[in-house]
């Protein structure tokens, strides 16, 4: 065969022998530093390739930020270093002293103070007067609140609908929020007056029967005051509650009603457990507000706390001893108590209720 003649072909296919050769291994050949990278099939060879880089570079608009968030921020950290942190500082020293609020110089006693808190009759008698009302005040008023609100959002038709009027008596429920604590105080001093002027007791002697002195016995004084907290507490948390079941989707109530479950099935397998995280938050909060009650008890008592310390708690004692005995290193004591009993009940209430998030 000539070498200008056309290749032999059987069926239109090349010889083997006249195929070109496969290109097996890359073929190296030195380049000069300007010229184009030499490829095999439009890929870069190897060590041609530019080096990856092993961190990202910060842009300039990375640093602007970071400037103007601490801008920010510088502010507000301070302000809250010097009036929250630094009093908290200043607390937990006092409490190893016996300063007096008036020296200038107050010695240092170390744990005495504590030590005169473990045989302090009456301060652990506010502590249990604190413990009765961290356990009853969120009970109760978690379980009235979510009473009302449920049958303001679904006490209607078929147990899928509020009731007529539900925005009327957020309200009304709402209300005692906006009276200051002084100002409850004084109207349930009067409410629970023992003659014929109280709102309680007067249909009662009108009745022949004898009055109640709710806030002058011992074993009466401490359930009227649980019972105003309560009555001031529950209507925000009644508004919360029903904020929260109003933005669960209806859907799933009528999907429920339909397969046949009623208003108490509606209210344990649908509304609380798409309301769990809500009532976990109110928990804390009213924990929380039992642990630091104050100006109720003070007001509204006979010698802010009595009779005979049936009412006082922690910070009734806290006030009495740092302004009325001038022991402000054995009040700061009782605060630094009262601390950590606070922030160990947030702490064990959040253990304690977390479960598994229901997404809707």
């Amino acid at each position: 065969m000539d070498h200008g003649s056309e290749p032999d072909a059987v069926s239109g296919v090349a010889r083997e022998h006249e195929r070109p050769a496969k290109l097996t291994m890359k073929a190296k050949r030195p380049t000069d530093s300007g010229s184009e990278p030499d490829t095999v099939s439009g890929v870069v060879r190897e060590h041609e390739r530019p080096a990856k880089r092993t961190g990202k570079a910060k842009r300039p608009m990375d640093h602007g930020r970071t400037r103007f968030v601490t801008g920010f921020l510088v502010v507000p950290v301070a302000l809250y270093v010097v009036y929250v942190i630094s009093p908290y500082a200043q607390a937990f020293y006092i409490a190893f002293t016996n300063w007096r609020g008036v020296n200038a110089n107050p010695q240092f006693v170390g744990l005495e103070n504590f030590q005169r808190l473990l045989g302090d009759n009456v301060f652990w008698k506010a502590v249990s007067h604190n413990l009765l009302l961290l356990i009853l005040m969120p009970v109760l008023t978690i379980g009235i609140a979510l009473f009302f609100a449920f049958l303001l959002n679904s006490g209607g038709k078929g147990g899928t609908e509020g009731i007529w009027g539900s925005k009327f008596y957020r309200v009304v429920f709402f209300f005692p929020q906006v009276l200051a604590v002084a100002v409850v105080a004084v109207l349930f001093q009067q409410v629970f007056r023992p003659d014929k002027s109280g709102m309680i007791n007067a249909p009662l002697i009108a009745l022949g029967i004898e009055p109640i002195g709710f806030l002058s016995s011992t074993s009466v004084a401490l359930w009227a005051i649980l019972g105003v907290l309560v009555w001031q507490a529950v209507g925000f948390y009644v508004v919360l509650f029903s904020a929260g079941i109003s933005s669960i989707p209806r859907d799933m109530f009528e999907a429920a009603a339909i397969d046949g479950a009623g208003k108490v099935q509606l209210f344990f397998r649908v509304t609380l457990p798409l309301l769990w995280d809500t009532i976990q938050v109110g928990w804390v909060y009213l924990g929380i507000a039992a642990l630091d009650v104050f100006a109720i008890v003070w007001v509204m008592t006979a010698e802010h706390g009595g009779p005979d310390y049936s009412t006082t708690v922690m910070a009734a004692e806290i006030y009495r001893n740092a302004f009325q005995y001038f022991k402000f290193g054995y009040a700061s004591a009782m605060g630094v108590v009262l601390f950590f009993f606070t922030i160990g009940f947030a702490a064990l209430a959040l253990r304690l209720s977390r479960r598994e998030r229901i997404e809707f």
